[in-house]
C-alpha cells in the first residue's frame, strides 16, 4: 500500500514529529484514515513512535523520508516522472490552439491572395470582363476588412498584447487563447479538502469542544435543521474526527472530539474566515487586451472563412491554382468549423460562468447568515458555547514526555531514565 500523498504533505507541514490528530487535522482527513496512513508512512519510511506516559502516540520521522519513499517505491518515482512528463505535454496542448488559430487565419488569407493575384493576372490578360473568372470583383471589398499585416492595425494589438502582458505578467500570448476558449479551471477543485481543514482549524481553536452552529458555516446541504433541535449534519463531521456527542442538563448537545486534543506540539490559533468561501469562477486569467485580440482573431478567422467559401463555392477555382489554394478548400470546413466554435465556446462559457458564480453567491451568503448566528449567540446558543468550553482541553506530548520510542533500543532507554 503506497502512502497517502496528503499525509506526507502534512507530516512535513508539521516539522516531521506529529499525533493522528494533528494530521487529520492539518490534512482535513478521517482520523481513521490518518491513523492507518501513519502507520503505513512509518513503515515504509523508517519512521518512529514515541509512547507517552499517559499512551498517546507520537509519530517521528527523518527528514529525507521522502528520498527513502522515492528509493523503495518504483511506483512513485512513475509518477513524479509523469506530472513532470504531463506538464509538458499539457503546455503543448495549450498552446496548440493558439498555434492553429494563426495557421487557420494565415492558410485563409494566403489562399484569398493567391486567387486575387491569379484573377488581376487574368483580367491583365483579358481586356474585357468575359470569361470565368468575372466573380472575382467581389473580393475587392474584402480587402477593405481584412488586416493589412503592413499597417498600424496588426502591430498595435500586438504592442497592446506586449504592454498587458508586461503588466500581468503570467500569460503569454498561446497560452491567452487557451485561457480565453476553456478559462483556467475549477477555481473550488480543493474546495472538499479547505472544508475539513477549516473544520479541524474550527475545532482545535475551540479546545476540541465544539457546538453545531460554530460549524454550519463551513457545511452544505443541512436544511433548516440548523435551527431546530436535529442536528444530523453533524454525523459526518463525528465520523470523519472520531468525535463523541455531549448532553448537558438542559438537553443541549455539544461535541468533544478526544483524538485532535493530542497534539505533539503547541498548536497556534489559526486564523479563519468566519465561512467557507466557495472561489467565483473567472472567464479567463488573460488580460482585457489579450482577451480581444483573441476575439479579433477568432472575427477575422470566420470573416475570411465565409469569404474564401464564396471564391471556392463552385470549385473550379481550386482545380485551376492547385498547390495550396487546393490544400485549403480540402480543409476548408476544418477552417470554418474551428472559427466559429473558437467564439462559440467562449460564448456559451460565458452564460455557464454566470450561472454558476450565481449559485456560488447564494451559498456564500448562506453559509455567512449561519456565520453570522454564531457571532452573535442568542441566549441559548451562548449557553451551550458555555457548556462546551468545560469540555475544552490540549494534551501537549513533549519529547521528555516519552517513556518509550522505536528510535532506540529498549534496554537503552531503560539505562537513560535510571541515570537521568
Amino acid at each position: 500500500m503506497a502512502p497517502n500523498p496528503a499525509i506526507i504533505k502534512a507530516v512535513e507541514q508539521l516539522d516531521y514529529r506529529v499525533t493522528v490528530g494533528d494530521v487529520a487535522s492539518q490534512a482535513g482527513l478521517n482520523i481513521n484514515l490518518a491513523n492507518q496512513g501513519l502507520l503505513v508512512l512509518a513503515t515504509d519510511a523508517g519512521g518512529h513512535m514515541q509512547v507517552a506516559e499517559s499512551g498517546d502516540i507520537v509519530y517521528l520521522f527523518p527528514k529525507n523520508f521522502r528520498d527513502i519513499l522515492r528509493q523503495k517505491y518504483l511506483k512513485l518515482k512513475l509518477q513524479e516522472t509523469w506530472q513532470k512528463v504531463w506538464g509538458v505535454l499539457f503546455y503543448i496542448i495549450r498552446i496548440s490552439f493558439g498555434i492553429y488559430l494563426i495557421s487557420s487565419i494565415l492558410l485563409i488569407y494566403a489562399a484569398i491572395i493567391a486567387i486575387m493575384i491569379a484573377a488581376n493576372s487574368d483580367r491583365d490578360d483579358r481586356n474585357d470582363n468575359s470569361g470565368g473568372f468575372n466573380f472575382f470583383f467581389f473580393p475587392d471589398l474584402f480587402w477593405y476588412l481584412s488586416p493589412n499585416y503592413g499597417s498600424p492595425y496588426g502591430g498595435s494589438y500586438e504592442h497592446q498584447r506586449r504592454e498587458k502582458r508586461r503588466e500581468k505578467g503570467n500569460l503569454n500570448f498561446f497560452e491567452a487563447v487557451f485561457s480565453f476558449l476553456f478559462g483556467d479551471g475549477n477555481p473550488n477543485a480543493k474546495l472538499e479538502e479547505r472544508r475539513w481543514q477549516q473544520i479541524a482549524a474550527v475545532i482545535r481553536n475551540n479546545g476540541n469542544a465544539v457546538v453545531a452552529q460554530q460549524i454550519t458555516p463551513y457545511l452544505d446541504d443541512i436544511g433548516e435543521t440548523y435551527q431546530q433541535e436535529y442536528e444530523d449534519y453533524m454525523l459526518p463531521v463525528l465520523t470523519k474526527f472520531n468525535g463523541q456527542p455531549k448532553v448537558s442538563g438542559d438537553g443541549e448537545i455539544v461535541y468533544t472530539f478526544p483524538e485532535l486534543q493530542v497534539t505533539a506540539g503547541q498548536q497556534l490559533r489559526q486564523s479563519l474566515s468566519g465561512y467557507l468561501q466557495e472561489l467565483r469562477y473567472t472567464f479567463s486569467a488573460a488580460s482585457e487586451g489579450q482577451n480581444m485580440l483573441s476575439a479579433g482573431l477568432g472575427a477575422a478567422n470566420i470573416v475570411g472563412a465565409i469569404v474564401l467559401g464564396g471564391l471556392l463555392r463552385d470549385g473550379s477555382v481550386a482545380a485551376q491554382l492547385g498547390g495550396l489554394v487546393a490544400f485549403v478548400q480540402s480543409i476548408y470546413w476544418v477552417l470554418l468549423a474551428y472559427g466559429i466554435g473558437f467564439l462559440g465556446v467562449p460564448l456559451i462559457r460565458y452564460f455557464w460562468i454566470k450561472q454558476r458564480n450565481s449559485k456560488i453567491t447564494e451559498r456564500n451568503r448562506t453559509r455567512q447568515q449561519r456565520a453570522e448566528l454564531t457571532a452573535n449567540p442568542d441566549i441559548s446558543l451562548q449557553k451551550k458555547i458555555t457548556f462546551a468550553r468545560e469540555f475544552a482541553t490540549e494534551k501537549i506530548i513533549d519529547e521528555k514526555d516519552s517513556v518509550y520510542s522505536t528510535e532506540e533500543d529498549l534496554l537503552e532507554q531503560d539505562f537513560k531514565r535510571l541515570t537521568d
